[in-house]
């Protein structure tokens, strides 16, 4: 293997936190995905001393075919979850402008539904 690439590598991710909208079906008929946002938070004090909140969005992927059929039929905007997957990073180009963003995303193993 050559020199500075890990011999033992890890890319996973465990998130607990409720959607931010309705899984939508993208991708094409060959390779569908479904895709959801997920909204985790972390609770902090400001310098003030006040209790504040950050919220991070994550956009989740879930291209296995049962998980997908069972997210996009099941799952609701502001449903508590439980996501297990990798992190991956990609490129879209903007057709309009031209302009190139960076896109991260969570490919999902597995996702537990919460009762709402």
């Amino acid at each position: 293997m050559p020199l500075g690439y890990p011999s033992n590598a890890l890319n996973q991710v465990h998130l607990i936190g409720r959607t931010g909208n309705e899984p939508e079906k993208r991708g094409t008929d060959s390779h569908p995905v479904i895709v959801f946002s997920l909204a985790t938070s972390a609770n902090y004090k400001t310098e003030d001393g006040l209790a504040a909140q950050k919220v991070d969005w994550h956009r989740v992927c879930v291209f296995k075919p049962n998980l997908r059929d069972i997210v996009f039929t099941y799952l609701k905007k502001g449903q508590r979850v439980y996501v297990s997957g990798r992190v991956t990073y990609g490129d879209v180009t903007d057709e309009a402008t031209g302009r190139r963003t960076t896109l991260t995303s969570i490919i999902a193993d597995d996702v537990i539904f919460f009762k709402i």
